[in-house]
Parts: structure tokens; C-alpha cells; sequence
């Protein structure tokens, strides 16, 4: 039943990328200001959304593991951490992409893209630590502790270029959005909605493969 399910979540995953890719580089149409180069935000910011909602993940299920001391929610929070970093990866590389056509610059060091490699320098101590500090309770302690923050880090991104006004793109969606031209139409907006649904799609099925690798991994530990 589960490899059945995985399948079923493989196949959803591969239709709707390749579904994702036609529609942002063939169907919606060339932003007028930034040109080709806008289509990239359909990739960057989907890819940001989840893997500052995967870093809330982590939090939450290591707050429950060290509360209920069920093992499922420290794989859930490691499993999460490893696929967070994944998309942090990719969140910073599209975004260096798309500025340096924009901007000029690969780079700045404004409040948005700090917070953002904040982040995920976050997932990167939390996987870390999770991999060479000794096992037990005040390892799992610290590893929740280093994981709030990094969940305490995803609203000073979301609202970073409102609260600093640089270079970085003002909010373009959510209740505290602002009119941005990177979204003229309502087709732009279908196609950053359905690569969200895409990039959450594939991200679950990521999250159930390193999930079993987990409990494999742990069932092999116990049984040597």
C-alpha cells in the first residue's frame, strides 16, 4: 500500500513538472519590464514558500517529539530539514540567477536575501548537528532549539522588503501583498499558483521517501 501510494505520488509529481515547465517557459506570457528572465519567479518563489513553511515543519514536529517522545516526529523533522535544504539550495540559486540580469549584481546585502541565506545556514547547522553531535535527549533539545529559530526566521523574510525597502521586489502575494509588476496578469498568477501546487507535490513525495530511508535506517540500528 505504501509503494503503491509513493508511485501514485511519483507519477502525480513528473506530470505536473512537466505540466509547470510548459506553462512557464511556452504558455504564460514575457513580463514587459524584466522580460524573459521574469520566469524564473515561478521557480523562486514557490521553492521560498516551502522552504520556509519546511523549516516551520521541523520546529513543529521536534517540539511534538520531545513532548509525546514519538520517533515519528524526529523523522518527520529530519526527513523535512534535509528536503528544506534541498529547496533553500535551489531558492538561493534562482534568486542569484535572476538578479544578476536585474540588478546587476549577483548579490546584495539586503535584509530580504540575508534573512533568506540566514535560512539556510539554518538547515545546514540543523543537519549537521543532527548527524555528528553524540544521540540522546539534550542533542534532540538543542536540535528544536536551532529549528524555532530558523521558524522565527520565516516572517522577517516574508516581510523583509516591506519593512526595508531595497532592491528586492516589494510582497507580491498573501494578505500583506503590494501591486508589483512581476504579476500584470491573471495568468501569472495561474502559473505561480500551479508551480506552488507542483513544488508541494513533489516535496511531499521527497518527504515520504527520506521519511521510510529514516525508519529504515533506525529499524537496522536497533536490530544490530
Amino acid at each position: 500500500m505504501v509503494n503503491i501510494t509513493k508511485n501514485k505520488l511519483l507519477i502525480c509529481s513528473a506530470i505536473f513538472m512537466f505540466i509547470n515547465l510548459y506553462l512557464i517557459f511556452i504558455w504564460v506570457p514575457t513580463e514587459a519590464n524584466q522580460g524573459a528572465i521574469q520566469r524564473i519567479l515561478y521557480i523562486h518563489v514557490p521553492v521560498s514558500q516551502i522552504s520556509m513553511l519546511a523549516i516551520i515543519l521541523v520546529a513543529v514536529s521536534s517540539v511534538l517529539f520531545l513532548w509525546k517522545r514519538n520517533e515519528f516526529w524526529d523523522k518527520i523533522a529530519i526527513a523535512s530539514a534535509e528536503i528544506g535544504l534541498l529547496y533553500g539550495t535551489i531558492m538561493l540559486l534562482s534568486g542569484i540567477l535572476w538578479a544578476k540580469p536585474v540588478w546587476g549584481v549577483w548579490w546584495t546585502g539586503e535584509a530580504k536575501l540575508t534573512t533568506a541565506l540566514i535560512l539556510y545556514l539554518i538547515y545546514v547547522s540543523y543537519i549537521m548537528f543532527r548527524n555528528y553531535f553524540p544521540v540522546g535527549s539534550q542533542g534532540q533539545r538543542i536540535a528544536a532549539i536551532i529549528a524555532i529559530i530558523g521558524a522565527l526566521d520565516t516572517p522577517l523574510i516574508y516581510f523583509a522588503a516591506n519593512l526595508w525597502s531595497e532592491a528586492h521586489p516589494p510582497i507580491v502575494l498573501g494578505p500583506a501583498s503590494e501591486n508589483d509588476s512581476s504579476f500584470s496578469s491573471s495568468d501569472m498568477r495561474l502559473v505561480w499558483l500551479f508551480s506552488t501546487i507542483t513544488f508541494m507535490i513533489f516535496f511531499v513525495y521527497l518527504l515520504r521517501i527520506r521519511y521510510k530511508l529514516q525508519d529504515n535506517i533506525s529499524k537496522y540500528l536497533m536490530n544490530t
